[in-house]
This record gives structure tokens, C-alpha cells and sequence, in this order.
């Protein structure tokens, strides 16, 4: 297999699979319920990839190079009978995570097991339940969270992640705290620099707590190599034991190594987290593209790649439209 790369030389090896739009929490960084109301019109279901057609661009992608298979949303545990894709992804050879609220962990975590579900990353961003419920505003609770966890540790979904964004003024002093929760354990926690995704959560970089803020407050941390091309947190051991990661994608961008595709649950390819537009492949699909009339279209766009937003975010205009967060996943 001839490896392929883009512009700057990045090959493909990470596929970000979006199954739904929709989430059970109206977090403020990613879908503030002022914009994402009860009135918002998500994708309707003949919109979005079916599990077939998911598992056939995914095999499209493993041929190109894709190592791993990411699933997240909006959250993905809404998407009915999630286990059944997992199982159609799992006969190929790949790495299959997930990015979770963990809320429904608790019901679908033996079924996303057995499927052939690796690991999980769980999105937890204070452990305090008013700073939480402020964060989340959804009506759920820390504990929820946390059952979540135990259930996905109680089946083998790990090693365990949990991903915390950290905004100015809203949850610094959570940092100590989950490290404190979960570095006894082979859970790491990794923390977010709040990004500029999408063009509804109000980011300011004023907002930002940067990843030097960060190593301050945790401070005396090793750092550790990278474990492949394309890692997104810089790993550091603690002190006590344990690890945390950093991914610094504002004050210090890892553009140059960046191995990811991300596939919209309506079937777009977008080669950035950052961007504004996709790729359409549903629509050729069901037309009757072939096999390699689709990878044609993924090569091209692969080929032509020349991203590196967060290398040159100051020089971009405030009023650019980027693409929602909820809508291509994290």
C-alpha cells in the first residue's frame, strides 16, 4: 500500500466517525442551549450514514492507511443499537474507541464490550456537582458520570481516559481534583485548552487557560515520549504515580503532525476540526459511486489537505464559519 499524504507530507492514519448530531447535555463550549433549543433542527434520520454505510467507508479508509476508529457525536450512545456497528467495524483491523458523556455507559457498556469496543474516553469536566450542572446544564449529575466510568472499567474498556476542558473562571479549581480522583487508578485524565470550534460557544482566548497555566498548578510533571505520530496530548507522569496529558491546540498547535479525518454523522469528510466545509460522500453513495469512485474522492481531498488552523488562528478573519463541534465530534 502506497502510503498516502497530504501537502504537508501528513499521512491518513485516524478516521473521527460522528454517528449522531444530537447529545443529552447542552455543554456551554459545545452546544449552548441558546442555540441548540428545543427548537433546533437536528439531522433527521434518512440524513445520516446507516451503519452499512459506515462500515463501508470505514473499510475504504483502513485500505488508505486508518489504523484507528474513533466514534463520538453529539454523543454517541443516543445513536440506536450502537453495538451493531461496532460489530461490523470489528472484524476489520483496527483500533475502535469512543468519546462519551458516560451517562449510558452504565446500560450499553456489556453490549459495547462484547461487540469489540476497545477502550472509551470519558468527557468530564468538574467533579463538583454545581459547577458541573453549570457546565453540563442537562439535568445530570457527577455521579451518573462516575457510574458510568465504573461500569466501563468493570467490562475492560480501557485503559480509560477522561477528557476535561478547562475555561477560565469556570473550572480551574476542578484540575487538582480529578487528578486527585483518578491518578490511583489507570485512568488518566487529560486537559483541554477551550478551542475555538464551531461559532456558537462565545470563545474569547481571554477564556483560555493555557497549557503552561496548567503544568503550574500540577507541577513537578515528567514528561513522556509520544507513543505514535499524530498523538494529540502531551503525556506527563505526576509525581505520586499516574499520568496526565495536555492538548494545547491553542497556545501550542500540533498541526504538524495531525494524522486525522473526521466523517459527519450526515456523511461529509472534513480533514480539520476547524473547518468550514466537507466532502460530500453520502450523496454519491447512494447514487452508485463504486468502491473506487469513493476513494478517489477521499485520495483527492486527502492529497489536497493543507490545514493547520490553529498555526495561523490569529491571522484568520473572527467572522470565519467553522463547522460545529457537535457535528463532526471532538
Amino acid at each position: 500500500m502506497v502510503e498516502l499524504l497530504d501537502t504537508r507530507r501528513r499521512p491518513l492514519r485516524d478516521l473521527r466517525i460522528s454517528v449522531t448530531d444530537r447529545c443529552n447535555m447542552r455543554c456551554r463550549y459545545c452546544m449552548p442551549r441558546e442555540v441548540f433549543g428545543s427548537d433546533f433542527a437536528f439531522l433527521s434520520k434518512v440524513d445520516i450514514l446507516t451503519y452499512e454505510e459506515i462500515d463501508r467507508l470505514v473499510g475504504l479508509f483502513v485500505s488508505l492507511g486508518v489504523e484507528k476508529i474513533r466514534l463520538s457525536g453529539g454523543e454517541p450512545l443516543l445513536r440506536k443499537d450502537l453495538h451493531e456497528l461496532i460489530t461490523m467495524l470489528a472484524i476489520r483491523d483496527v483500533e475502535i474507541a469512543m468519546t462519551t458523556n458516560g451517562v449510558l455507559l452504565p446500560r450499553y457498556a456489556p453490549a459495547l464490550s462484547t461487540a469489540g469496543l476497545d477502550r472509551v474516553t470519558v468527557s468530564l469536566d468538574a467533579l463538583d456537582e454545581a459547577t458541573f450542572a453549570a457546565i453540563t446544564d442537562s439535568g445530570h449529575t457527577v455521579a451518573a458520570v462516575l457510574a458510568g466510568i465504573e461500569a466501563a472499567d468493570s467490562v475492560g474498556l480501557g485503559p480509560i481516559k477522561i477528557n476535561a476542558v478547562v475555561k477560565k473562571g469556570v473550572n480551574e479549581e476542578e484540575i487538582l481534583d480529578l487528578v486527585e480522583r483518578f491518578s490511583s487508578r489507570n485512568i488518566a485524565t487529560r486537559f483541554i485548552e477551550y478551542m475555538d470550534v464551531g461559532t456558537t460557544n462565545g470563545w474569547a482566548m481571554e477564556d483560555v487557560v493555557a497549557a503552561d497555566e496548567i503544568r503550574t498548578i500540577l507541577s513537578d510533571l515528567e514528561r513522556l515520549p509520544s507513543q505514535y505520530q499524530g498523538e494529540v496530548a502531551k503525556r506527563y507522569r505526576l509525581p505520586q504515580g499516574g499520568e496526565v496529558g495536555l492538548i494545547t491546540s491553542v497556545t501550542e498547535p500540533f498541526c504538524g503532525d495531525c494524522t486525522r479525518a473526521r466523517l459527519s454523522a450526515d456523511g461529509h469528510l472534513y480533514t480539520c476540526l476547524f473547518a468550514s466545509r466537507g466532502l460530500d460522500l453520502l450523496t454519491p453513495m447512494r447514487e452508485g459511486a463504486t468502491d473506487d469512485d469513493l476513494l478517489a474522492l477521499i485520495e483527492s481531498c486527502w492529497m489536497a489537505r493543507d490545514d493547520r488552523y490553529s498555526e495561523i488562528r490569529a491571522e484568520e478573519s473572527p467572522s470565519r464559519v467553522r463547522v460545529e463541534m457537535s457535528y463532526i465530534g471532538g
